[in-house]
């Protein structure tokens, strides 16, 4: 490529990035990534050669005086001279630090297709370092977001050389169970990231059509090379983060079934922050990282890479933060940090019932014959307000803003008169009928205020043609008018709803722009042209059909 057009690239490139960088750079900062420090004095930038010839730009600090040193790696696709403010606590520390730019991404070669090469190229770049003069040959890796996806995959590479990772929300799954939720696109959260990485339309109307898995999501997506993961790994997830699903499950994984070197070294913190700055009247004192990220970092460094017994390996592999009454200058001291020896805590599911008077109970429903019907027109979606998203409108805003409306069901408990605790995964039972070939079906966990503030919690879809599955022939329509039971997977938390509180589920069949709306059609996803449909869709809640979420609550002592 011409230098000129190189430059011009770049900048084009540059100028389509820099809203979304802002963002990135304000969740960093948000939940304690960089270290306020002096910037590195000196950096060398080399071009690592990929096995397919492909050369990717890579910054390498080094601490002062002579080598060896152990080495943390990071590779990203948001620039790795982002990697300037931070080099410096590394150094200072006695590890040299390297940054990578990703494949197609700012000043290294190759076909930007994210993610989709980072197994081999994580492999690669590590076991170039270890062939460098100032490599010890240990070496971590590391990241938050998109460079903790390229962190899992180097790690899931087996590269000989790798030592240890840190890696700050990412998910088990990004192609298969992230970018897609119940087989919904994740439209405002995947779409707009990759509109930031400077994807065409074309290729995101592609990527949007994919729902069903197919081999080049298996060949590339974390969840089926994770086996292959040797080493320890720091997951580092947030309650309302985009991948909070993903930090446990890397965890739970590797603790339990992972790799017979991997069983048994790996540490969780889950808090209570999300992928940006919380919106709403709520606030989680001490929910961000554990002892401020950086230097929960370095101890994990020093233990595993310059054999330094700081007794982190001594400590319970399991903290999280337990959610509780948090509206901002009135925060209940249930909210705190709790330290465990494994996730989830023992707990009891209990099915709360959805009830014909608009209630929620943990009695089931008498009635014979009860069921609410709405239409849902998708020229009309319920707007999202607030949730797991990317960078802004995230996290527990009222839901009282969507307001009342023929397609939104509240349903609550009477006056909570004591706590319920609630700490692992959760699912919604939903018994429903439609007059569409598919259609969408949308679930809401509220803890609802004394005041009325409705504080979301969770809230995750189904689209009814993966209510089997995403695996190509679990795919079907439904049958219009046939009763089904559905489970939608609500994905987990811990939460206390207290004393003089709430519980409350909503139910819907939309929240855009977090979630792509279901034309009702029936057609192809990639059929664009196929004109959309009001469906008339049906929720049961009676003695035959009783729908419930089925909620894990703790009875014992958390502390």
């Amino acid at each position: 490529m011409p230098e000129n057009k190189h430059h011009a690239q770049r900048h084009v490139q540059a100028i389509k990035n820099h809203a979304l960088t802002l963002v990135l750079l304000l969740i960093a900062n948000t939940i304690g990534l960089f270290a306020t420090t002096a910037l590195a004095q000196t950096k060398d930038i080399v071009m690592v050669p990929m096995r397919d010839g492909v050369n990717l730009a890579t910054n390498i600090y080094l601490p002062e005086g002579d080598g060896p040193w152990p080495v943390v790696l990071t590779r990203t696709p948001y620039d790795k001279d982002g990697a300037d403010r931070s080099a410096a606590t590394y150094n200072e520390r006695g590890y040299a630090l390297v940054s990578q730019d990703v494949r197609g991404r700012y000043d290294s070669e190759g076909e930007n297709r994210p993610f989709e090469t980072d197994i081999e190229d994580g492999y690669d770049t590590v076991e170039w370092i270890a062939d460098q003069s100032f490599s010890d040959g240990k070496i971590g890796i590391f990241g938050t977001s998109a460079p903790g996806i390229t962190s899992n995959l180097a790690a899931a590479s087996a590269p000989p050389s790798l030592t240890a990772a840190y890696v700050t929300v990412a998910p088990d799954s990004l192609f298969y169970r992230s970018r897609f939720v119940g087989g919904v696109f994740k439209e405002s959260h995947s779409g707009g990231w990759l509109r930031g990485q400077g994807v065409s339309e074309d290729v995101i109307n592609a990527y949007r059509a994919r729902a069903v898995l197919d081999e080049q999501w298996r060949a590339t997506d974390f969840l089926f090379h994770r086996e292959n993961v040797q080493i320890p790994v720091y997951n580092v997830g947030g309650w309302h983060d985009i991948y909070a699903e993903g930090s446990l499950h890397n965890f739970v994984y590797l603790q339990n079934e992972g790799h017979p070197e991997a069983r048994g070294k790996q540490k969780l913190f889950m808090g209570a922050f999300g992928h940006g700055v919380l919106q709403g009247d709520l606030e989680y004192p001490g929910g961000g990282l554990i002892n401020g990220d950086m230097e929960q970092q370095l101890r994990w460094w020093d233990y595993w890479l310059k054999d330094i017994d700081n007794g982190i390996m001594d400590e319970p592999p399991v903290s999280y933060y337990m959610m509780a009454s948090a509206r901002k200058g009135a925060v209940s001291d249930k909210n705190r940090v709790v330290h465990a020896d494994s996730w989830p805590p023992q707990h009891e599911l209990t099915r709360f019932y959805l009830q014909p008077d608009m209630s929620l109970s943990t009695e089931m429903p008498d009635a014979s014959n009860a069921s609410k019907t709405y239409q849902f027109d998708p020229a009309n979606p319920v707007p999202t307000v607030g949730g797991q998203n990317l960078g802004q409108d995230v996290g527990p805003r009222d839901q009282r803003e969507i307001g009342e409306r023929q397609d939104y069901l509240r349903f609550e408990t009477e006056v909570l008169e004591e706590d319920v605790v609630v700490a692992g995964h959760i699912d919604m039972e939903l018994y429903v009928a439609t007059d569409a070939l598919d259609t969408d079906f949308v679930v809401k966990l509220v803890d609802i205020y004394p005041d009325g503030y409705e504080a979301l919690i969770l809230d995750y879809p189904l689209r009814t043609r993966f209510r089997d599955g995403q695996n190509a022939e679990d795919v079907k329509m439904m049958t219009p008018g046939e009763v089904e039971k559905l489970t939608i997977n609500m994905w987990s938390t811990a939460q206390t709803f207290e004393k003089g509180h709430r519980i409350g589920v909503h139910v819907t069949s939309s929240n855009y722009p977090r979630f792509a709306v279901n034309p009702n059609n029936g057609a192809a996803l990639d059929d664009m042209a196929a004109p959309a449909k009001t469906a008339e869709n049906t929720i049961y809640f009676d003695s035959q059909r009783p729908s419930a979420i089925v909620l894990p609550v703790v009875s014992e002592s958390l502390d």
